[in-house]
């Protein structure tokens, strides 16, 4: 029996780990329970929400996600450590937990559970929080040093790159636990859902993301600026999606920034909503539209414009991972990806893809 603990259940990178190592090894005959804070019916991966996996929604009665949008990662460990409760009070005799994200639960659930403990690490947290301020880094202390403890207390640590093991390493020097890489991975009994898209011949660059701005999706925008300022410029469009949330101030702001750079470079940009009438046909617009947002879009949706792309501006730096672009060549679909973090370990620069600097007019010449 196999306990996964998950703080959202969105439709991230991290989300889409969990979801298919628990379906992984529920495959294999094991029981699987995914525990988590929150879970968005709308705004979450499929096998989330149809019944495919047990999951359980809990912690989310004592401890909002933020103070006034502050103290987010207090609230955050708090909160694991209210869902970590629900599970020693659910008495299920289960052999591993996995958890990943944050381990402040760890110890706890080492106290309480025979269980061992496998902690995936994504990337070190205490590496995701700005700290411009003497106030901000000598808050963050406390909670780095509980980081550093409680991540060394899992019986084994996996991470998800060889880039983000190097990071690990000169993040806590301190554990001596060597962490393993395990790969996130893409389904092999991939079948193109082409049918949920008509382009009617419409060539289109993709760029797929969360609406956030470490993303770096305006390098993206200014290169195909570029491509479209050429005398010969290709008949063709930009499609910007992915994951958004109303509720997240970021996700909001990121979406606002990106339009305006659209209105900066000349570019005329429409919006595009769920819930979404498929086919959508995505034909050269009327208006002369250059870019096409499309916000959370839904899988047979995704897998279409995977398949039908061009290319794929996949746009983050120093990413630690990436599992767009392993998703854009199982379509067979090239990719564009900056010369850093993960892509280096999943991208052949001229083979399966490009990899290159983040500079508009290289990206330009690839598009």
């Amino acid at each position: 029996k196999v306990a996964f603990i998950h703080p959202d259940l969105g439709i991230g990178g991290a989300e889409r780990l969990v979801v298919d190592a628990a379906l992984g090894l529920q495959n294999k005959g094991h029981k699987v329970a995914v525990y988590t804070s929150y879970r968005d019916y709308n705004h979450c991966f499929e096998e989330a929400r149809d019944g495919t996996l047990d999951v359980r929604v809990r912690g989310d009665t004592v401890v909002p996600a933020n103070l006034g949008g502050r103290f987010s990662i207090l609230c955050a460990m708090l909160r694991q450590i209210h869902l970590a409760l629900t599970l020693i009070m659910d008495e299920d005799e289960f052999d591993v937990i996995f958890i990943d994200q944050l381990s402040a639960a760890i110890p706890l659930l080492q106290y309480n559970l025979k269980a061992k403990v496998v902690f995936y690490c994504h990337f070190p947290d205490k590496l995701l929080s700005s700290r411009q301020s003497l106030l901000k880094r000598v808050y963050r202390m406390p909670f780095d040093l509980i980081e550093g403890a409680t991540t060394g207390a899992a019986d084994t640590i996996l991470v998800n790159s060889k880039y983000t093991a190097s990071i690990f390493a000169q993040s806590f020097p301190r554990i001596d636990k060597k962490p393993q890489v395990l790969y996130p991975c893409v389904s092999s009994d991939h079948e193109a859902e082409t049918k949920a898209l008509d382009t009617t011949g419409l060539k289109f660059i993709l760029s797929l993301n969360r609406f956030e701005r470490k993303k770096d999706v305006g390098l993206a925008i200014k290169a195909f600026a570029k491509l479209k300022g050429r005398k010969s410029s290709p008949s063709a469009v930009l499609v910007i999606a992915g994951g958004h949330d109303a509720r997240v101030a970021e996700n909001v702001a990121t979406l606002s920034e990106l339009q305006k750079l659209c209105g900066t470079h000349s570019l005329l940009h429409k919006t595009l909503h769920p819930p979404y009438s498929l086919p959508l046909a995505l034909s050269q617009p009327k208006e002369g539209v250059d870019v096409i947002f499309m916000l959370s879009i839904p899988k047979p949706l995704k897998s279409a414009l995977l398949a039908e792309a061009s290319l794929l501006a996949y746009t983050p730096a120093n990413e630690h991972f990436g599992i767009v672009p392993l998703e854009a060549m199982l379509a067979s679909t090239l990719v564009l990806a900056q010369n850093s973090g993960g892509p280096l370990e999943t991208v052949q620069d001229g083979v399966t893809g490009y990899l290159r600097p983040a500079d508009a007019d290289a990206w330009s010449e690839v598009m």
